[in-house]
This record gives C-alpha cells, sequence and structure tokens, in this order.
C-alpha cells in the first residue's frame, strides 16, 4: 500500500503546439505509429475530421471529445488484439481503445503523444459501484511538456498514478505471459485519505 498526493489534472487551453523540427530526438517516437496505434490507417481520417481544428490545445482536446463520443465503453468489448483502427471501426472498447485511439489521431496531426496504465479512483467525481480496475489515458507533448487527457471520462480527474508509459499497451503490457496461465485474483483499489493538519499548516 502507498499514499502520494497528485493534483488535478491541468487545463492550459493557451499551450501551443511545437513545429516539428522544433521537436527533441526524444520526443519523435511518439510520432510515429506502433503495434495498436496504426497511424498509416487512420492519417488521412484525422486530417479530414481535424485539419481545420486550430493547433494545441484545442486540436487535443477536440480529438478527445470526437474519441470519447465515438466509442461505446463496455468490459465485454475488450480484446487483446484490439487496435486503435479496429476501435475506430467498431466504435465500441475499453479504456485502452480510447487512449489507443486517441493517441493515434494526435501523432497524425503532427502532436507527439504516449499512452499511460495506472490507477484512477473516484475522487472528486459520483462514486462507480462497479469494481475498480486499471485505467488507461494519454499525454500529449504541447509547450516543452506532457499534458494528460482522458478521451473515456474527457473531464479533468483527481488521484492518477501513473504504472507506466510507452508507445501503447505493448511497451506496457499488465502481463506478459510465456505459456498458459490461470488469472486467480485480481483486486485493485484507491481510497481518499484526509490530508494530515501538520501538511495543512505547511501548506497554508
Amino acid at each position: 500500500m502507498s499514499e502520494i498526493s497528485i493534483p488535478s489534472d491541468a487545463i492550459v487551453p493557451q499551450v501551443e503546439q511545437h513545429a516539428l523540427e522544433d521537436l527533441p530526438v526524444e520526443i519523435l517516437i511518439y510520432l510515429l505509429g506502433s503495434r495498436y496505434c496504426e497511424t498509416d490507417r487512420l492519417s488521412n481520417t484525422a486530417w479530414s475530421l481535424f485539419g481545420k481544428v486550430p493547433k494545441g490545445w484545442s486540436l487535443v482536446k477536440a480529438i478527445c471529445d470526437y474519441v470519447h463520443d465515438r466509442i461505446t465503453f463496455g468490459y465485454q468489448h475488450a480484446s487483446p488484439t484490439k487496435t486503435a483502427f479496429d476501435a475506430y471501426t467498431e466504435k465500441r472498447g475499453v479504456c485502452r481503445d480510447f487512449a489507443h485511439l486517441a493517441v493515434t489521431l494526435c501523432r497524425c496531426m503532427n502532436i507527439p503523444a504516449r499512452y499511460c496504465t495506472g490507477y484512477l479512483g473516484d475522487i472528486g467525481v459520483p462514486l462507480d459501484d462497479a469494481p475498480m480496475d486499471f485505467s488507461a489515458w494519454f499525454e500529449a507533448y504541447l509547450g516543452g511538456r506532457w499534458y494528460t487527457f482522458d478521451a473515456r471520462h474527457n473531464e479533468p480527474r483527481t488521484g492518477r498514478i501513473v504504472v507506466a508509459r510507452g508507445r501503447d499497451a505493448t511497451d506496457v503490457a499488465l502481463i506478459n505471459s510465456f505459456g498458459p496461465h490461470i488469472l486467480k485474483k485480481f483486486k485493485v483499489w484507491t481510497d481518499e485519505v484526509a490530508e494530515a493538519p501538520a501538511l495543512r499548516a505547511a501548506r497554508g
């Protein structure tokens, strides 16, 4: 068990998109297609949908809105082989499919984007009766830093616990198996705890 303090997702509408020639070399890999993010299959679609949207934060937000409205969430729609193009075509999936499609569309529009996996509790939102699970979202590189976006929930959230980041789910798989296996137990939970008085005083 660990206790951490994480602020809400930042909202910075004025942040700008980098020109390609100004991007750091180590960021360029997050513009390329990957196992679950087929930029080649969605590039024309992305430009037809978002080619006239102002660059920067507004463009990433437009992509999140589109993915959020296009895909229907449901655990029964999960598939370990589903790609961004599959999610776009089927219009259904789980959180990783929302993230993969948004990442792909961002890359198609020359915005570096990377996949994130971790925990997301119900802090600041109505409690969900469904069992807690791992979650997936993504980060876009704008204005010299990475910003968090979540196409599934499509609203700022508090308390994300990042486990890993990568090009897509291939890089940060929850499990890599080398033979048959059976999942016998799976339990994830996060709880909101009150801030200690001493810490509040130090901040005040």
